[in-house]
């Protein structure tokens, strides 16, 4: 796989992928997106410039994102949301550490860098203003 093939998906994740009762959950999709591009980047990673340590950890954090904002989305109060919220956002800014770890150290090229970083620091934009908004006062 070349760093080119992980900028655009071969397939991007359908709506149906992830729809929440009573509509598409944007978040949700958006988050699932990403954490596709991060399993081809490891994978890409692992093949063919044998990285094993940093894509683990990559792996686990950029994955981990939409899988908290899930359980979120099915939180029964909205301390869990928010509880569940802030670990993603958490996640999110890990995952955007080792994405500049792994630029730094010459595994990815600048274009897929930047790509993937942007999408990164989107998710982590979102997320922020979602913990804004529902924080208990």
């Amino acid at each position: 796989m070349k760093n080119e093939e992980l900028i655009l998906p071969e397939r991007q994740p359908a709506a149906s992928d992830m729809v929440e009762e009573g509509g598409e959950n944007v978040v949700a999709f958006k988050l699932f997106g990403l954490a596709v591009r991060i399993v081809r980047l490891c994978r890409f990673l692992r093949a063919s410039k044998q990285e094993y340590v940093l894509s683990k950890q990559l792996l686990r954090s950029g994955t981990a994102i939409g899988a908290n904002v899930e359980e979120a989305i099915g939180g029964i109060s909205r301390a869990d949301f928010s509880a569940k919220i802030s670990i993603a956002y958490k996640e999110a800014r890990e995952t955007s550490y080792w994405l500049k770890l792994l630029h730094a150290t010459d595994y990815l090229s600048e274009e897929a860098f930047q790509s993937i970083r942007n999408d990164c620091e989107e998710v982590c934009r979102i997320l922020r203003a979602i913990l804004n908004t529902t924080r208990i006062k």
